[in-house]
């Protein structure tokens, strides 16, 4: 018999570093346990949502990553087209220029955003096959396919009829609406394969709110410095003319959707090992784009953009490989037995037992954050740590244990007081920062 546990919230990366992350369902608290002892998904389960910090930077890395798209050659081209429609409008009051780019933007926005979610509404059943590491390879393999397109390697084409049809022109509020919501058709060849790794990462959010936000942002990243051009379109002679340079734009969005590859294996690699890729990745996409591609452009200062996102691609490597290296050790955990949980009881001595999987984020972050805090390393030699890995879910004696403890799902960390009690009221099913871990530390004795 095997455990199943249920999709779990995710926010950070093993590292600790807030990224782009996925939260899907059940929660620990959402999971219903059958009569068989298998804890399967709550149909009540609600999905979540990123939170602060974390929620604001991948809006912003949306929002940036939407207006590099207006850069490729499918959108650049677009851009004279755009101004010159919006200029032939000029002559109606300022008043109905913004009204007009107000529902180019909206057009925009509701078809990606429609696609996210669409993505993450269907999504349910991806965040569960995430748990299986076929699927998660598989997912990333797709994503280095998008990736070589980006490269350069083979290229994304749409049927000739769709495109025709979507670069129409139609008079009025409806023709602007309409010209926003097939900007993505028409540019798809070269923004297709960046947003298609997005809706994989937003399907398995299963959020269709955050799957909204998230392609809302992106439309607004896209649309807005179109709008912005027009307004000001006796500017426009003053841009970068198309050229080369573009390709190096699409080869920076493929180095992202390898970003995006190596996010869904991490759970199939050691800690180690996904930190040695995540920098290895940083340290190839700096060398890549800023010194070996030989893309070359009319305007002199490309040279030292390029130079510049060579050296933050390294100075990002760097950081990683630094911070793993420095960041100490973590907590000393023993392997489950009940000879070790009666020396815990006979003892007086409290015990922490922290169920966990390596698909699980939170469980991740747990151990990379709050389980390598100095001062929680230091306080845990009061307790006795038992770790219980889940992930196989093929051990009859962590089958009991997950029945015996009522286990809804991962991360769970119990709390056992000096005489072998657990106290209910301070589970853990999510992730808890060091400074309020440390507080119920002191609870517990």
């Amino acid at each position: 018999m095997a455990v199943s546990l249920g999709y779990t919230n995710i926010y950070r990366d093993p590292l600790g570093f807030p990224e782009w992350q996925t939260k899907g369902l059940p929660t620990a608290t959402t999971a219903a346990t059958g009569q068989d002892g298998v804890i399967r998904p709550s149909p009540a389960a609600t999905p979540g949502t990123m939170r602060g910090w974390t929620l604001a930077l991948t809006l912003a890395g949306i929002f940036l990553g939407g207006m590099a798209l207006n850069l490729t050659p499918c959108v650049y081209p677009l851009i004279p087209i755009t101004v010159s429609y919006f200029g032939g409008r000029s002559g109606q009051g300022q008043g109905k220029l913004l009204a007009h780019g107000f529902f180019y933007i909206i057009g925009l926005a509701m078809t990606n955003s429609i696609l996210g979610v669409v993505a993450a509404t269907t999504g349910g059943l991806m965040g569960a096959m995430l748990q299986n590491p076929w699927v998660l390879a598989t997912v990333a393999a797709v994503l280095l396919v998008f990736a070589s397109s980006l490269f350069g390697f083979w290229e994304l084409r749409l049927p000739s009829g769709l495109t025709q049809a979507a670069s129409k022109n139609y008079a009025g509020y409806f023709g602007t609406f309409f010209m926003g919501m097939t900007l993505g058709v028409v540019a798809a060849p070269c923004i297709g394969p960046f947003v298609l790794g997005l809706l994989t990462w937003v399907a398995s959010t299963a959020d269709p709110v955050f799957g909204f936000t998230i392609f809302f942002t992106l439309s607004l990243g896209l649309g807005l410095p179109l709008f912005i051009l027009a307004m000001f379109s006796g500017k426009l002679e003053k841009m970068p003319r198309s050229g080369e340079w573009m390709n190096w734009v699409r080869k920076a969005m493929g180095w992202v959707l390898v970003g995006m590859a190596a996010y869904f294996i991490r759970p199939l690699l050691p800690k180690a090992i996904s930190v040695a890729l995540y920098v290895l990745l940083a340290l190839a996409a700096g060398l890549h784009l800023g010194w070996l591609d030989r893309t070359k452009a009319a305007f002199l200062s490309f040279a030292w953009i390029k130079k510049g996102v060579g050296a933050a691609g390294i100075a990002l490597a760097v950081f990683l490989a630094v911070s793993w290296l420095l960041r100490g050790p973590g907590v000393a955990w023993q392997s489950y037995s009940p000879e070790l949980l009666d020396q815990a009881k006979t003892a007086g001595r409290p015990v922490i037992i922290d169920f966990y999987a390596t698909w699980c984020a939170p469980c991740r972050e747990l151990d990379e954050i709050t389980f390598h805090d100095p001062a929680v390393v230091e306080k845990s030699a009061d307790f006795v740590m038992v770790k219980i890995d889940l992930t196989a879910g093929d051990n009859p004696v962590y089958q009991q244990l997950v029945r015996d403890y009522e286990v809804k799902g991962v991360p769970t960390v119990v709390f056992l007081d000096p005489n072998g009690s657990e106290r209910h009221d301070m589970r853990l099913v999510d992730f808890m920062p060091p400074p309020e871990f440390m507080q119920w530390l002191e609870k517990i004795q």
